[in-house]
């Protein structure tokens, strides 16, 4: 398998030398091996390796990147730098430069970037992290930017594009090599200005090194990622490193939790805030939200007395919050209000189309995909649908295996809250018993860990009835809750997205909820049913008991 950034990749490159590198970065060349050679071009995956490349071999879980060494050479790679480990695993019977640091992960992004002559300094560079909201973010900031005339680059969770090419993304943010010759690739595609989600995982691995953004923004932090970094403490100050001088030159914070109020105390970079609370102060307020086509309007006033009135096309007030974060953005990397101003009104608002991100598949009965995958997520996509939905509004998602297990049954409280159906099923269980994470989901649900039962659940309107359901698999639970769907109600398809792969045992199994959700709306429109009536669906008695 090779990377989807292999094929962006630039076609011109200026050779540089092994023993400058050295000298550069004060590496050592391992002795038995030849002193020099020239580099293009830098991979740290031995199957993406081209002729000129630098491979870096680094130390891994299971294995080292040095194993794989003779490989990348024999596919063309003129040298290679590693660790002291990675060289004795090596040897000296290779006449290929071998240079050695203490840790080049920690350099692969600098050396990357040096390499392919710093291609991020002749972008305009906008970088968004958080937990919920970017790949959102992002494109808005993208379609903005198009608005406004630039050639546009995007890097995210869905896709990557250079100018007009795209290719789907395996990762948020991509491995340091890779990302360096994307930019580099860019730049020879005319490519000026690029919005990036920067993940929490890149930042602590070192993905984004060798750029510095011109603005970062900031969305929310709720828990997610906490198999990764522990604890709420050392991921917030993970997130907090992108608001560094080595890592971005201003930034825009959204500081309508406390979380957001720390980031932007903790900031080590001029920063503007951001909220859509009307009781907060800050830099920049969101006020007078009002409905508007399938979305919302907005102003977005700053406190010297700019002001703008635009719109975005996505529900719920958290994708105000993210289209105002994406608009605050590029006014404070320099455009004039004037220009944005012009520019939405002409673009319709902020009105990008996200991949499975609230995105509308059918109207009656609506059927919705989202990738709310955390509590929060949850909580804010049912939140944004229940004002629009007059009649019940259901709910299939799961929890991710080997991730985090702690918010699982605050997600299946959460779906009780906000939904008058929910349906447990599975995620991508990846090692996990597929069964026993969704136990884990229903044993928030109040039910007491027994799916086919009712629960009683109280919010701003009263208490109600919701019915919870075990169905799995994943296709047979959007099937069964779109077959038993009025046609006034609305299903949320949560969790999964734009996601076209599913996991179970280190098995990659094809499944998109977009596809199984139109199979299971066409199936709907095969059987004859009178209006308004909830149709009985032969495949929900499958039901999979915990």
């Amino acid at each position: 398998m090779t990377s989807p950034f292999d094929r962006i990749r630039p076609a011109a490159t200026t050779a540089r030398q092994v023993s400058d590198l050295a000298v550069a970065f004060g590496l050592t060349i391992a002795p038995g091996h030849a002193a020099d050679a020239a580099v293009t071009c830098v991979a740290s995956d031995n199957r993406v390796a081209r002729p000129g490349d630098l491979f870096v071999a680094l130390p891994g879980a299971r294995a080292h990147g040095a194993q794989f060494a003779a490989d990348a050479v024999g596919r063309g790679a003129t040298a290679v730098l590693t660790d002291a480990r990675g060289a004795e695993l090596i040897g000296s019977d290779s006449t290929t430069p071998v240079l050695i640091a203490d840790d080049p992960r920690a350099i692969l992004g600098q050396v990357a970037a040096w390499v392919l002559g710093n291609p991020a300094d002749e972008l305009m560079t906008f970088g968004v992290t958080g937990t919920n909201g970017k790949t959102t973010t992002t494109y808005q900031l993208d379609h903005l930017l198009r608005a406004l005339g630039w050639r546009g680059g995007l890097i995210g969770t869905v896709e990557t594009r250079s100018g007009d090419r795209v290719v789907p993304s395996i990762l948020t943010t991509p491995e340091a090599a890779d990302l360096q010759a994307l930019l580099a690739a860019m730049r020879e595609d005319h490519v000026r200005t690029l919005a990036m989600e920067v993940s929490s995982h890149a930042l602590a691995q070192h993905r984004v090194d060798g750029v510095v953004f011109g603005v970062a923004g900031f969305t929310n932090l709720t828990q997610d990622h906490l198999d990764f970094h522990g604890d709420f403490e050392s991921y917030f100050a993970t997130k907090a490193d992108l608001f560094t001088p080595a890592r971005a030159r201003r930034g825009v914070v959204t500081v309508d939790d406390a979380w957001g109020e720390r980031m932007a105390r903790a900031a080590q970079i001029p920063v503007a805030t951001l909220t859509t609370l009307p009781d907060k102060h800050a830099d920049w307020t969101v006020t007078d939200v009002a409905p508007s086509g399938t979305g919302s309007a907005f102003t977005l006033t700053h406190r010297d007395g700019r002001t703008l009135r635009t719109s975005t096309s996505l529900p719920g007030g958290y994708n105000v919050a993210n289209a105002a974060l994406a608009v605050a953005m590029v006014l404070e990397g320099g455009s004039d209000i004037r220009d944005v101003t012009e520019a939405l009104t002409a673009a319709d608002g902020l009105s990008a189309t996200v991949p499975g991100r609230m995105e509308v598949l059918a109207t009656a009965p609506r059927v919705v995909v989202d990738f709310a995958h955390n509590t929060e997520a949850l909580q804010l996509a049912l939140a944004a649908l229940r004002p629009t939905t007059t009649g019940r509004l259901a709910v299939v998602f799961g929890a991710t295996g080997d991730r985090d297990a702690g918010k699982r049954p605050f997600m299946g409280a959460a779906a009780v809250r906000g939904a008058d159906v929910v349906y447990v099923t599975d995620d991508d269980p990846h090692d996990e018993d597929p069964a026993k994470v969704r136990a884990e989901v229903l044993a928030g649900t109040g039910t007491g860990g027994t799916p086919g039962r009712t629960v009683e659940a109280a919010d701003d309107s009263g208490s109600r009835t919701v019915e919870v359901h075990e169905v799995a698999p994943r296709a047979d639970a959007i099937r069964a809750a779109i077959l038993a769907a009025g046609q006034d109600d609305t299903v949320l398809v949560a969790g999964r997205g734009h996601e076209t792969i599913q996991e179970i045992a280190g098995v990659d199994h094809l499944l998109d909820d977009r596809v199984e959700a139109r199979a299971a709306l066409a199936a709907r429109n095969a059987i004859p049913q009178q209006d308004g009536q909830r149709q009985q669906d032969p495949m929900q008695e499958r039901t999979t008991q915990a």
